[in-house]
């Protein structure tokens, strides 16, 4: 179609032509330049044109510009940068077994859930596209679809999983202490074998998933964990737990609702694994070996003990303590009860206030009595790590259906406790939880954001890369190791004054003889 004369004179770059595609959009008139030219046998030669470098535009020559990017240059850089910082082994130790991508997906996904609690699976590639976990994790799918598959991807491969733990079991020490307990998630499905009425169906009125773990108390971190139906109590898992998991070595710490006798067999397969256990009030071995003689006191954590080791056959040991404090407590709250009720049972009283405050371990272990204590007192950091799975990593209701999705988020769900243990030791560390709690600091980190074009490697906190980051955040990040600072530190006070520099000589010591 010829190009119409008006069109042709706009000025416009030398040795170019116009082009009219003919259709009605603003690309009509294309501007091209002369390319080379091709030479025919028999022929003339002829010019052949080259590529399009803009376009005539209301009688305006508009150069072609370069596409609009696709990806932002500056994302949420603080929670992000914060997990990444403790994720290396436990990346590395996931490409060693898994393919790449799914090592990636694995570190992205757990990386989301940390930083950003709660998050539904609708939510994922939104938070992946605007934080720096795509930029520490590229091309990773983030779909919904693409999450659910994934999980039960991940789920279906059994094998891979133990490897992973067995890598994390070959660092514990045979002197470690691992805890041993379970937690309950909700789960309503009705597609998968796991969801149950559990032991606690009565007042939650819900079904349960039940999760085993096993945390080592001297690291402070999950070892690994498992999945059993709501109705499976943990008493009878743990026998299972410890097979499937390869626990072979270590001090196995539990609750009194792991009785001996449930993982007997597993102690008696491995020389190196040893137990601690308490053991209930109506034990008849309390009775036998008259474990409430106390012998000894003993202050251990800021409390007041009683105790007594007791040799029993076999290689066995009891242990035996009595808080006074919390001895008082319950000898207090047994009256305040009487009284409420109306009543006093005296021979009740008798019977039991000799085990108020108490507590009794067995072990195959010969240990001092602080030892054992303050090993008990360490399974509590269990407990915290639960009170985080479900408060600060939110993690109480599966959001999936299937029994091999729910299995394999919850592999994904113990790299983001894992990850979170670590954090919240690194945070407390930099005092930053005494004036702020651990979501509170989150939230501030999050509104950390930098361009990716910057260092992202502990980047100074003064450079031009920073996105309008507050400086109460900026002093977090430093302390956190994920900015570093080059303030100078002053010394506190006035700066002395320097003393003029004088070449007359000094004044002799002691005062002048006065003239006679």
């Amino acid at each position: 179609m010829a190009v119409p004369e008006s069109v042709r004179k706009v000025k416009r770059p030398v040795n170019t032509i116009v082009e009219d595609s003919g259709r009605d959009t603003v690309y009509r008139y294309s501007v091209r330049e002369r390319g080379e030219i091709v030479y025919e046998s028999g022929g003339n030669p002829r010019p052949k044109n080259g590529r399009v470098i803009g376009h005539i535009i209301d009688g305006v020559f508009v150069p072609r510009a370069e596409k609009t990017a696709e990806k932002p240059e500056m994302l949420s850089y603080g929670a992000a940068a914060f997990a990444h910082i403790f994720s290396d082994d436990i990346y590395k130790d996931l490409l060693s077994i898994y393919p790449i991508r799914d090592a990636a997906e694995l570190m992205a996904v757990a990386t989301l859930k940390v930083i950003k609690p709660r998050i539904a699976c609708n939510r994922y590639s939104t938070e992946y596209e605007r934080t720096f976990v795509g930029f520490h994790y590229p091309g990773c799918a983030m779909s919904r679809n693409s999450i659910t598959e994934f999980y039960k991807r991940i789920g279906m491969d059994g094998e891979k999983r133990r490897l992973f733990y067995e890598k994390r079991l070959s660092s514990v020490c045979s002197g470690h202490h691992i805890a041993i307990d379970g937690t309950l998630r909700h789960d309503d499905s009705s597609v998968n074998d796991f969801s149950a009425y559990s032991r606690k169906a009565r007042t939650k009125g819900t079904k349960d998933v039940s999760i085993l773990y096993a945390f080592d108390t001297e690291t402070g971190e999950p070892l690994c964990s498992e999945v059993f139906p709501g109705n499976n109590i943990d008493a009878v898992a743990v026998s299972s737990f410890l097979s499937d998991n390869c626990i072979s070595k270590g001090i196995i710490v539990a609750d009194k609702g792991f009785p001996l006798k449930n993982m007997q067999d597993e102690l008696e397969k491995n020389s190196e694994l040893h137990y601690l256990l308490p053991l209930k009030r109506s034990s008849k071995l309390i009775k036998e070996h008259d474990a409430f003689a106390w012998d000894k006191t003993l202050h251990c954590r800021d409390k007041a003990l009683l105790c007594k080791k007791t040799a029993m056959n076999g290689g066995k040991f009891l242990y035996s303590f009595r808080d006074i404090y919390r001895a008082g407590k319950e000898d207090m709250g047994f009256i305040e009860g009487s009284i409420e009720k109306g009543s006093f049972d005296s021979e009740k009283y008798t019977k039991q206030k000799e085990s108020f405050g108490t507590i009794v371990f067995i072990s195959d272990l010969d240990l001092p009595e602080k030892e054992v204590y303050d090993i008990y007192c360490q399974r509590w950091l269990l407990e915290l790590m639960f009170s985080q799975y479900k408060g600060d990593e939110g993690l109480t209701t599966t959001k999936v259906q299937g029994d091999f999705s729910v299995i394999g988020e919850e592999f994904v769900n113990l790299i983001a406790t894992i990850l979170t243990s670590r954090m919240t030791k690194k945070a407390d560390e930099a005092g930053l939880l005494d004036t702020m709690s651990y979501g509170e600091l989150m939230e501030d980190l999050s509104s950390a954001w930098r361009n990716i074009k910057g260092e992202t490697d502990r980047p100074k906190d003064n450079d031009r890369y920073w996105v309008h980051t507050l400086p109460s955040v900026m002093d977090e990040l430093v302390k956190l190791g994920l900015a570093t600072s080059k303030k100078e530190k002053k010394s506190p006070g006035r700066p002395r004054k320097e003393k003029p520099v004088s070449d007359e000589p000094k004044r002799k010591r002691g005062r002048p003889r006065k003239n006679p």
